[in-house]
């Protein structure tokens, strides 16, 4: 069928992800950019086959029909691995393919901090978020910091995803990968139980609601490291959004909990490589000192930023450091880099050598 060339020029192109839709012609995210991936137009017929085909089994049909969306894992042997998301527009299938490679790359390959995953890994307990908007490697680098588990240490680790993207096979730990709507219906109903399952370590594909958050906190409390992704932009955000997803009069509690449970945060942007050969992360780390403890425990989360500009002593590093790096290594384009900054004037500023006033001068 047609969807099968589709993914394979995919693959053969290094797309990202693929989209088809009626009456348009198939796109793919190629090194960030959304490109043609190939000529002619896919008709409604075609792509009410193409679902019907990736559909291919009752269940599934069923699910989509009741819901009209749909996000599941397509394989093809000789091809490779997609998550698939179906979804309804103008009253047609559309389509969003995402690639899963099958090589879970380490930490330096994928220009991951090499010490603060290491250190990260080495937890005995709490709480590590990796964020970061759809798409920037958040799934990538939590598979990463599994598999070097997974290789260097004896431990049990439990998955919960929905749906399961990399397959991790056991080495020196033993891993457990559970799916939604396969092997147990919600995060927050495989977390009651979890605990009984006797994990070390416990990853939840993607935190999205108040239940889930409040089981992994749970979780994480009763002495199992909790990894987990969740869609935020940087450290502040992350803290702010798990503590709204909270009634206000809990937000005391919420704090104090996260100053005791959170071991750190890495947060992610993919930008274009300079040399047109894929992207490249971008990252802001946030390692929970004392300091930062007490500053969330207080509430005082917009003081957060300044400990994490001026925390590389503790592994700390911040978006506008991290962009300037990528800049003077030659591997990214300056204005690439300007655009996605929290900051333009601060990138500048680091860009040019030039410190602003932080908390730590002030004191």
């Amino acid at each position: 069928m047609r969807v099968e060339k589709l993914f394979r020029a995919m693959v053969e192109q290094g797309a990202s992800d693929m989209f088809l839709r009626a009456s348009a012609p198939p796109y793919a995210r190629i090194a960030g950019k959304l490109q043609t991936l190939s000529e002619g137009i896919i008709t409604k017929e075609e792509i009410v086959a193409i679902a019907e085909f990736l559909l291919n089994n009752e269940s599934r049909r069923d699910f989509y029909a009741k819901n009209l969306d749909i996000d599941f894992v397509y394989a093809d042997p000789e091809i490779g691995r997609f998550r698939i998301n179906i979804f309804t527009q103008r009253g047609t299938p559309a389509i969003v393919a995402r690639y899963v490679t099958d090589i879970i790359k380490p930490f330096d390959e994928l220009n991951l901090p090499v010490e603060l995953c290491k250190q990260f890994s080495g937890e005995s307990r709490g709480l590590i978020l990796v964020c970061g908007p759809a798409g920037s490697g958040k799934s990538t680098s939590i598979a990463s910091i599994i598999e070097y588990i997974n290789t260097t240490t004896a431990r049990h680790i439990i998955t919960i995803e929905d749906p399961i993207e990399f397959l991790f096979k056991d080495k020196r730990s033993i891993i457990n990968q559970r799916e939604l709507g396969i092997d147990v219906g919600s995060y927050p109903t495989a977390l009651r139980y979890v605990t009984q399952q006797s994990p070390d370590i416990i990853y939840i594909g993607t935190i999205r609601d108040t239940d889930t958050m409040r089981a992994a906190i749970g979780a994480a409390e009763l002495g199992t490291l909790v990894l987990s992704t969740f869609h935020t932009i940087n450290a502040m955000h992350t803290i702010e959004r798990i503590v709204n997803f909270f009634p206000p009069h809990l937000h005391n509690e919420i704090r104090l909990q996260l100053s005791l449970l959170l071991k750190g945060v890495i947060s992610l942007r993919l930008i274009p490589r300079k040399d047109g050969k894929g992207r490249i992360p971008a990252y802001e780390t946030m390692v929970v000192t004392p300091t930062i403890a007490r500053l969330i425990r207080e509430g005082n989360i917009n003081q957060i930023q300044s400990f994490i500009d001026e925390g590389e002593l503790f592994g700390m590093q911040s978006f506008k450091r991290s962009l300037v790096q990528l800049v003077k290594a030659d591997l990214i384009h300056e204005e690439d880099a300007r655009f996605l900054a929290d900051s333009r004037d601060e990138f500048n500023l680091e860009l040019k050598g030039i410190k602003r006033i932080s908390e730590f001068d002030k004191r």
